[in-house]
């Protein structure tokens, strides 16, 4: 006797409908989080070949969302870059309270004498440490250190060359365009990535250092010497950008020390001003602008800049003429006008809106108070 028999039967049926679920929940599963992961994405950051603090894709991923790539910015937290800014701050205000002591330094000592001296202290300072580093740096690490030297000696030597043929305000504001120039060389030389936000931090910095010098009128040839030093500032600036990541920092920055020490001694005795300096005025602004405003200062920025962009640095290092503003207030008596004031502050908008990092921890104080 023969019977039908169903094509699947019951229990078998149930299995194979249940597998077929769990697939589908699965790829769905997957899906849904492939949909949810492709937002983040373009908010995660990066480093970049230079290896400076990647702040474009959080940017970009902001205008994503329809929103402005300023509140981007604002909102922006590099809990990495914050170090890195802070100890480059920490260099300008040393920067800035060398200024009085340099005055009276080179009041009585020849000036290209105490350059020489104060880059003989930092190369020792870091020989210390550093030579023992040289090997790791090979051939085209020390030519990297020499270049960047031979920028940083030009632009001392070349504002200190127009400063005796034009003005001091002049001169303060057209040494501060180098913060102009910093990003059209990264630009220029290297089609580096420089936002919106980096260039509006430059036209507020600009304008920081117009108010706080007074931009009076000085000399053509005078002002063409400080315009090239700032040109090389800037370029110093950008090639540390460069190097950082490639080659050990204090071996770069020592070789950098030594090449300033050698450059200052010729000019020293060409015009014949090469001396043993004497006094503890002379020697105390010797030791303090030798090994925190140069050995120390010029490692840190080395350091720094393998988490923070050349352009962004040259913004955060305009806040060397507000520190010199305010320690020329406390210690000489200087004053600054409603102008000077004004310009301090714009300086400081200029790197909350450049730098995400100073952009976040203002607003987590706002939020907190």
């Amino acid at each position: 006797m023969s019977s039908a028999t169903p094509a699947t039967p019951a229990p078998e049926a149930d299995r194979a409908a249940k597998a077929a679920a769990v697939r589908t929940a699965k790829t769905g599963s997957r899906s849904v989080a492939r949909a949810a992961a492709t937002p983040n994405a373009a908010s995660t950051t990066s480093r970049t070949a230079t290896g400076s603090t990647p702040t474009r894709s959080c940017a970009a991923a902001g205008r994503s969302r329809g929103r402005p790539g300023a509140l981007a910015v604002f909102g922006g937290r590099d809990n990495r870059a914050m170090p890195a800014l802070a100890a480059l701050i920490a260099v300008t205000a040393v920067w800035g309270v060398t200024f009085v002591q340099v005055k009276d330094a080179v009041a009585i000592y020849p000036l290209f004498a105490f350059l020489a001296v104060r880059y003989a202290l930092a190369t020792g300072a870091l020989a210390v440490v550093g030579v023992a580093r040289l090997p790791r740096l090979g051939r085209s690490g020390i030519a990297a250190g020499v270049f960047v030297g031979v920028l940083l000696a030009a632009a001392i030597a070349l504002q200190t060359a127009g400063l005796e043929r034009t003005t001091v305000s002049s001169t303060g504001f057209i040494t501060g365009l180098y913060v102009v120039f910093t990003p059209l060389f990264a630009l220029v030389l290297f089609r580096a990535h420089v936002g919106r936000e980096v260039w509006v931090g430059v036209a507020f910095a600009l304008l920081g250092l117009a108010l706080l010098s007074g931009i009076d009128a000085g000399s053509t040839l005078g002002d063409a010497l400080v315009l090239a030093s700032a040109a090389a500032q800037a370029l110093q600036i950008v090639m540390i950008e460069r190097y950082a990541v490639r080659y050990d920092a204090v071996g770069l920055t020592l070789v950098e020390m030594a090449t300033c020490f050698v450059g200052f001694v010729a000019i020293a005795l060409v015009l014949g001003d090469l001396s043993i300096p004497r006094g503890a005025t002379v020697w105390g602004a010797l030791i303090v602008t030798g090994v925190f405003a140069s050995a120390l200062a010029y490692l840190i920025q080395v350091w720094a800049q393998r988490r923070l962009s050349a352009p962004r640095i040259a913004i955060v290092f305009s806040l060397e003429t507000v520190w010199a503003g305010f320690f020329g207030y406390v210690f000489s008596g200087d004053r600054l006008g409603w102008a000077g004031w004004i310009g301090c502050a714009s300086i400081m908008g200029g790197i909350v809106l450049a730098e995400p990092a100073a952009a976040g921890a203002l607003v987590r104080l706002v939020r907190r108070a």
